[in-house]
């Protein structure tokens, strides 16, 4: 039996929002009623999770408080998109660093019968053009140089992109999921030890006075960990987005509040409009699926690279001979690792040159499937030998010819997900960014705003002139490398997993691992979580600091890898099927954890 999946070509269908009745609904229903929960003071850093066994659904986010509503929203009888509004209005509070109402979001949807993907990118004003990174000298500036203040703000998407989905796929009214973030926000929640650990280290923070404020002392001490903080601004923001929809964020009072700040930074201003905001429109784009053993894996398209670049580098080891033992002493072996990383330095390599917003730039040979073609994989495959090519070169799949020149690297970061399963066995698989940790750190009205134009190439072209694909241009989304991936079962079309991580260009990796530990090395997605991490971005070999062996180092050197030691800190979140019910498992690096009944 083929997987029972509804794929329409929808990729440049604009869904039209802009000036349609917003999706407030009816009035809350008068017996969800939320109670904000003990709030936990769980330590920041590696904390071993045992992973959480349920038998109905289960919600997985970054932060308690945010679980513990969409938990909430699913014993009322939410779907599984109810939930994970009220879980995102809940993480804009709680994990201001990492996402909120100021970003975006991409978003996979499966109703039982029909999968589809919401694209939630924020996008280029129109004033934008290709020399927004460019500096007086005519080199790309420096990464915090764009970055802090309004240069890098791009149009928010992932509110607009939440209510489209409302319509299509919730249960409960509207405003009823704004209600734990409201009650959150206006009675006090404590401040995380991970919030407060970034605090201690942010350069820049301070240097807008709203948020220094907000989250810091008067002494200019970060917040305690533990520290109860209100936050009345946001709350009266959500209950206008509440009773008004949409329309309450990007037109009126608060788009002009979010323009004002972009606009009128001392030192880095943006071009951001009222008509940028109120023209915004989220998309429904095909999703990509690729097959891979027995299963078929399924998550978003360009301008993602995620799905692209994970699909390369299982599709590509697929050609390899099968690693005798992927995993000694508990953690990926040398054999494992190298054949991975040079996967990966392929998949990189590929990405640089080819993917961006699919509404500029045309796909090779004329589809994204061109670059995960198994014909293609297996010519790439033949790449890979006993030592490390330590930087790939791209491809060309069958029929493309190439026009583009590659991206040259540069840091990415930021990021949240959320994974769902509802009692009726719909799904969702949300990874949702402002990109860097706390975005622009430009505070509006309670919320940050973003910094994703960042993630677009700041060198427009090469030395020769030869244009970059994911250059800046008005209206344009940013390529991502954000992952939510839903994993169906090939022969029965069930649904087996929904998993995904934040991380930057390391979403990736940390997606793939985990794909890799549950789906072909029986681990279970807790303990695939907690391995540890690793990869390559077409560049040295990258092994999570202090988690491999002397061992394992001196056995990539020996292939003729560089090897460097990093932080790679995942917040991998992935839910999974058993006989029973469901399995869940939250990143031990984060505060993430499962609940569910």
């Amino acid at each position: 039996m083929t997987l029972r999946l509804s794929l329409a070509p929808l990729a440049a269908a604009a869904l039209l929002v802009a000036g349609c009745a917003t999706g407030p609904g009816p009035a809350p229903r008068a017996d969800f009623k939320y109670t904000a929960p003990e709030q936990p003071e769980a330590a920041s850093g590696y904390i071993d999770k045992p992973g959480w066994s349920t038998r109905k659904f289960a919600v997985a986010a970054a932060n308690p408080l945010a679980t513990d509503a969409g938990y909430q929203i699913l014993k009322a009888g939410g779907s599984a998109l109810d939930a994970a509004i009220a879980v995102q209005m809940v993480l804009t509070l709680v994990e201001p660093q990492s996402s909120g109402l100021g970003g975006g979001a991409f978003l996979l949807h499966w109703d039982g019968g029909r999968l589809e993907a919401f694209d939630g990118r924020e996008t280029a004003p129109a004033a934008a053009n290709e020399q927004l990174f460019v500096g007086a000298d005519g080199k790309p500036m420096s990464f915090y140089d764009a970055v802090v203040g309004g240069r890098s703000v791009g149009v928010p998407g992932v509110l607009r992109m939440l209510e489209t989905a409302h319509r299509q796929h919730g249960k409960l009214p509207w405003a009823t999921l704004f209600e734990p973030a409201i009650a959150l926000a206006e009675n006090g929640f404590k401040v995380s030890p991970r919030l407060n650990t970034l605090l201690k280290t942010e350069q820049h923070l301070k240097k807008d006075e709203g948020a220094a404020r907000y989250f810091y002392k008067p002494d200019g001490d970060p917040r305690d960990a533990g520290m109860v903080v209100r936050n009345p601004a946001l709350a009266e923001l959500l209950r206008d987005i509440a009773k008004q929809g949409a329309d309450a964020f990007y037109r009126g009072p608060v788009a002009r509040d979010i323009v004002a700040k972009v606009r009128s930074h001392p030192t880095n201003p943006g071009s951001l409009s009222e008509e940028d905001l109120a023209g915004y429109q989220p998309k429904k784009r095909e999703p990509l699926c690729t097959d891979w053993q027995r299963y078929r894996l399924c998550g978003f398209p360009p301008p993602s690279s995620g799905h692209i670049a994970v699909a390369q580098i299982l599709g590509v080891m697929a050609h390899l001979p099968r690693v005798a033992q992927p995993l000694e002493a508990d953690v990926p072996s040398v054999d494992l690792l190298h054949q991975y990383t040079e996967a990966a330095r392929l998949a990189f390599a590929d990405r640089a040159l080819y993917v961006a917003d699919p509404d500029f730039v045309s796909p090779p040979a004329g589809s994204w499937h061109s670059l995960v073609d198994p014909t293609y994989l297996k010519e790439r495959a033949a790449l890979v030998g006993p030592q490390s090519m330590k930087t790939a070169q791209p491809g060309t799949p069958r029929g493309a010819t190439v026009s583009w020149a590659p991206q040259p690297d540069q840091l990415e970061y930021g990021t949240s997900h959320i994974s769902i399963v509802d009692a009726d066995g719909r799904a969702i698989a949300m990874t949702t960014s402002i990109e860097d940790q706390f975005g622009s750190r430009q505070m509006v009205r309670g919320f940050l705003l973003n910094n994703q134009l960042s993630d677009f190439s700041f060198a427009p072209a090469d030395a020769t002139g030869k244009p970059v694909a994911n250059r800046v241009q008005p209206g344009k989304r940013p390529r991502s490398s954000m992952s939510p991936t839903l994993v169906f079962d090939k022969a029965s079309g069930q649904l087996v997993m929904s998993a995904g991580s934040p991380g930057g260009a390391q979403i990736i990796h940390y997606t793939a691992k985990t794909l890799l530990g549950t789906l072909d090395w029986g681990l279970n997605a807790q303990q695939a979580i907690g391995l540890p991490n690793f990869g390559s971005t077409n560049g040295p070999t990258l092994l999570e600091e202090k988690r491999f062996p002397a061992t394992t180092l001196d056995g990539l050197k020996a292939r003729g890898h560089e090897v460097r030691e990093t932080n790679m800190t995942s917040g991998l979140q992935a839910i999974q099927r058993t006989p029973n019910g469901w399995f869940g498992g939250a990143d031990p690096r984060r505060e993430g954890v499962v609940m569910g009944d």
